[in-house]
């Protein structure tokens, strides 16, 4: 039954369940952890030969991997990703293990030097369109260095267009943020449609930037692979070929701490990001990308590898929604995401109850991110949504983590239905 359905001695009576529920939960001495996505040990494991990879010729397109130089990265490699990523192979730059650093460092170089044309942004104020539920991380990295963020809902198709339209007719409105497929943590696919408005979008800002985060670009949950929008091809015939800055990563394809980064963009876009590294870098690890390219093959050879992370990453992502639906379902407490791919599920709970449940969880020792953490400084307005993390704990800790939540889901909801 419902919650609104129930009489009040029927709501007591089902708060005095839920707060034994909740006791019996403490008594059982949990330390669960589902805050964060992260591989799992199995699937590093997939990747285990990549350390093991052979690269004595050591030799790639004519560069010694061992020396200084080649600021793009390995050509294979590059033509490797370039095909999955949908870009031309020289407009495309391979860096080190984390995509967030070569955002990050756009960011500041932006900042401290403009963008190509422009003026630098901290001549001025700067403001990022965050769509959300979005990327704790993105919205970090915007507080950091004093930007200014300002949510837009993310919808199934994408950030909510009416209001970017509103926004961008602000000057100050230097970017937005996109995870383009597979939405952390919604799950959202933005749409070829959504993509061409925001290539063609009339920005008051003339170096206006969409940083396009792919990061999960083949990370299916089904056997349906979903292709991003072309955004660098989108932007191109729209007119506006610097706006977009793609970023991608092997850190969920292979080893998390010893991937591959990836940037993408115009040929202007490459070049400024190239003249700005050449300061601070003498060239990324090309021994560790030969060693991916080798391990890798093809782009074939990476959709045969995420084939196998579905394997062991989709009966949990299954065995999530189903506690969901059996625990939570009934009571019409809660409403969450089905995912079709990525890493996480986005709950939403009775308004109000999020920073509630994760507190409950926290003293019965099931770590969850925190409540907010999903939106720009950490204030969901609603005070809802939860991020759930299914990847890397073991079955067993997932569904005890899970059947646990759901408890403090019933008992948040309980409690707010019984004082109102």
């Amino acid at each position: 039954m419902t919650l609104d359905s129930l009489s009040r001695d029927q709501l007591d009576a089902f708060l005095a369940e839920q707060q034994q529920a909740y006791a019996d939960l403490q008594q059982a001495g949990l330390k669960l952890d589902i805050t964060r996505g992260k591989p799992s040990a199995d699937q590093l494991d997939l990747s285990e030969g990549l350390l093991t990879t052979p690269v004595e010729d050591h030799v790639s397109d004519g560069v010694d991997v061992r020396n200084y130089g080649g600021g793009t990265g390995l050509a294979e490699l590059r033509a490797i990703f370039a095909e999955l990523l949908g870009v031309p192979v020289d407009q495309l730059v391979a860096g080190n293990n984390a995509s967030l650093s070569m955002m990050h460092d756009s960011i500041v170089f932006a900042m401290l030097h403009g963008t190509p044309g422009g003026s630098p942004w901290k001549d001025g104020p700067v403001k990022f369109l965050c769509p959300s539920p979005g990327y704790d991380r993105h919205f970090a990295i915007c507080e950091h260095l004093g930007i200014e963020m300002i949510p837009v809902a993310m919808l199934e198709d994408g950030p909510d267009m009416a209001a970017v339209r509103e926004h961008v007719a602000d000057p100050a409105v230097k970017g937005i943020w996109i995870v383009p497929t597979y939405a952390n943590p919604t799950g959202a696919v933005v749409s070829e449609q959504v993509a061409a408005e925001l290539a063609s979008l009339d920005t008051a800002a003339g170096d206006f930037r969409i940083f396009w985060d792919n990061a999960y670009a083949v990370h299916d949950l089904t056997d349906q692979h979903v292709k991003s929008a072309d955004i660098v091809g989108l932007c191109s015939a729209a007119g506006h070929p610097d706006r977009p800055l793609m970023f991608a990563s092997t850190s969920k394809i292979t080893l998390a701490g010893s991937g591959v980064s990836f940037l993408a963009g115009s040929p202007d876009n490459v070049a400024w990001y190239l003249s700005h590294t050449a300061v601070r870098t003498i060239g990324p690890d090309k021994v560790n990308q030969l060693r991916h390219a080798r391990f890798l093959g093809s782009p074939q050879g990476v959709l045969d590898l995420m084939a196998r992370h579905r394997e062991i990453l989709a009966p949990k992502f299954e065995a999530v929604l189903r506690i969901l639906s059996e625990r939570l379902g009934p009571h019409d407490v809660a409403t969450w995401t089905t995912p079709k791919g990525g890493y996480f599920v986005s709950l939403d709970v009775v308004d109000g109850t999020a920073s509630r449940v994760v507190r409950l969880a926290k003293e019965a020792g099931i770590s969850l991110t925190p409540a907010g953490a999903s939106f720009p400084y950490g204030k969901d307005p609603r005070d809802r949504n939860i991020r759930i993390a299914p990847s890397f704990p073991p079955m067993a800790e997932l569904t005890q983590a899970m059947e646990g939540l759901a408890t403090c889901v019933l008992l948040a909801a309980a409690e707010k239905a019984v004082s109102a």
